[in-house]
C-alpha cells in the first residue's frame, strides 16, 4: 500500500495546475500546424490526385532512376514528411534519391464506384509513365507504404517492366497472421452491407477502429500525458501535428474498400492466389526485379510476419529484408529510424540503379 503525504499531494496539484496554466499560453501561440514541410512541385494532377516531385537541396546528387512513393489511402501521406528533423522524404532526398510521392487528397461522393483496377492500373500506372516520360528512363523505383506497399507489389506483378527496383515498407502481405487483430475483427463482418448501405466508407468510422486496437494508451494515457509537455512549447506542436495527421482521415471509395476487405482481408488472396484487378491476375511470382522489404518488429498494424510472407511469394532472386526495431508510426518518425532506414533505402536502391 502506498503512503502519500499531504505536502506531496499539494505539490503534485501545484505542478499539476502550473503546466495547465502555461499550456493555454502554449496553445494561444502554437500556430497553423503544418501537413508536410519539404517544398516540392505538382508535375500531374487528375480527379482529386497529386503527383507530388520533392525538392533536393542544391548540389545534392540524385540518383538517375527517380522514386516514386505509393501511400496508403486511409491516411494522409505527409506522415513520411511530418516535420523538419523527422521526415522519411528528406532522408530519401538526402540520401541521393529523385523523389515523387502520389497524394490521393480526398474521394468524393463522386468517387463511390471507383475500384482497385482505377487506383492500381489506372492511377498509378499513369502517375509512373509521367516519370518515366519526365526521367526518360524506361522503369522507375518504387517504394511503396503499408496498404500502399500492397498496391505496389499487385502493380509491379501487372507491369513488371516499368518497375527497377521494389521497396516495400511495414506492407501486409499474408494478412491472416495469427497475430493480426485488425484481421481477425473484420472476417466476420458484412461488407457487402456496409458498402451498400454507406457508399464510401467514412474515415471517421476507420480511425476509430485503429485506434481502439490500443484503446487505453491511444485513447486516453496519451492525453494525461500531454498535461506533461503543455510548457514546451515544441514539444506541445509536435504533439498537435501528429493528432492533425491521426484524425485527418478521407473517406474510402465504396468499391475499392469492398474489394481490398474481401479479397486482402477475408479472403487472402495475395497468399492464397486467385486476385484478379481488372483484366489482371495477380502473382507475386512475376516480381522478379530487387526488392527490398522493410519491416518493424514491434508493429501492431502489420505484424512482421505479415510482411515477411513476401520472401516465400516472390519471384525476385535479390530479395533483402530489414528490420527497424520500432513501430508502425516510429519507422517514420522516430529519430533512431532517421538515421537508418532512408540511408538504408538508399544505399540499397543506388546498388542497383
Amino acid at each position: 500500500m502506498m503512503n502519500f503525504r499531504p505536502d506531496q499531494i499539494a505539490e503534485e496539484l501545484y505542478d499539476f495546475n502550473r503546466k495547465l496554466g502555461s499550456g493555454l499560453q502554449s496553445m494561444s501561440e502554437v500556430g497553423e500546424i503544418s501537413t508536410g514541410v519539404t517544398p516540392y512541385d505538382v508535375v500531374y494532377e487528375e480527379d482529386n490526385l497529386r503527383l507530388v516531385r520533392y525538392k533536393a537541396d542544391e548540389g545534392t546528387k540524385q540518383n538517375k532512376v527517380p522514386m516514386l512513393i505509393v501511400y496508403a489511402l486511409v491516411n494522409r501521406p505527409y506522415m513520411a514528411d511530418i516535420q523538419e528533423n523527422r521526415s522519411t522524404v528528406k532522408g530519401l532526398l538526402d540520401s541521393g534519391q529523385d523523389v515523387y510521392l502520389i497524394d490521393w487528397g480526398f474521394p468524393d461522393r463522386c468517387d463511390r464506384f471507383l475500384t482497385l483496377d482505377d487506383y492500381i492500373n489506372g492511377y498509378i500506372n499513369r502517375c509512373v509513365d509521367v516519370i518515366r516520360k519526365e526521367s526518360g528512363q524506361d522503369a522507375i523505383n518504387l517504394l511503396g507504404i503499408c496498404q500502399g506497399g500492397a498496391f505496389s507489389l499487385c502493380y509491379s506483378a501487372m507491369h513488371p517492366h516499368k518497375v527497377k527496383n521494389l521497396v516495400t515498407m511495414v506492407t501486409p502481405v499474408d494478412f491472416k497472421t495469427e497475430d493480426n487483430m485488425l484481421s481477425k475483427w473484420v472476417q466476420d463482418v458484412d461488407i457487402d452491407l456496409c458498402v451498400d448501405t454507406l457508399g464510401n466508407i467514412p474515415g471517421d468510422m476507420l480511425n476509430l477502429t485503429f485506434l481502439q486496437q490500443k484503446p487505453y494508451q491511444l485513447t486516453g494515457q496519451k492525453y494525461l500525458s500531454l498535461v506533461d509537455i503543455l510548457d514546451n512549447p515544441s514539444a506541445l506542436k509536435n504533439f498537435l501535428r501528429m493528432e492533425k495527421w491521426i484524425f485527418d482521415s478521407p473517406d474510402q471509395a465504396g468499391e475499392a474498400y469492398r474489394q481490398f476487405v474481401k479479397d486482402f482481408f477475408q479472403h487472402n488472396k495475395l497468399v492464397e492466389g486467385g486476385l484478379k484487378i481488372g483484366d489482371h491476375e495477380v502473382d507475386l511470382k512475376n516480381t522478379t526485379m530487387p526488392i527490398l522489404n522493410v519491416y518493424a518488429d514491434q508493429d501492431h498494424l502489420v505484424p512482421p510476419d505479415a510482411s515477411k510472407a513476401l520472401a516465400k511469394l516472390t519471384g525476385s532472386k535479390d530479395y533483402t529484408e530489414f528490420n527497424f526495431a520500432g513501430g508502425h508510426i516510429g519507422i517514420y518518425v522516430s529519430g533512431k529510424a532517421q538515421k537508418t532506414v532512408p540511408p538504408t533505402i538508399g544505399e540499397w536502391l543506388d546498388k542497383r540503379s
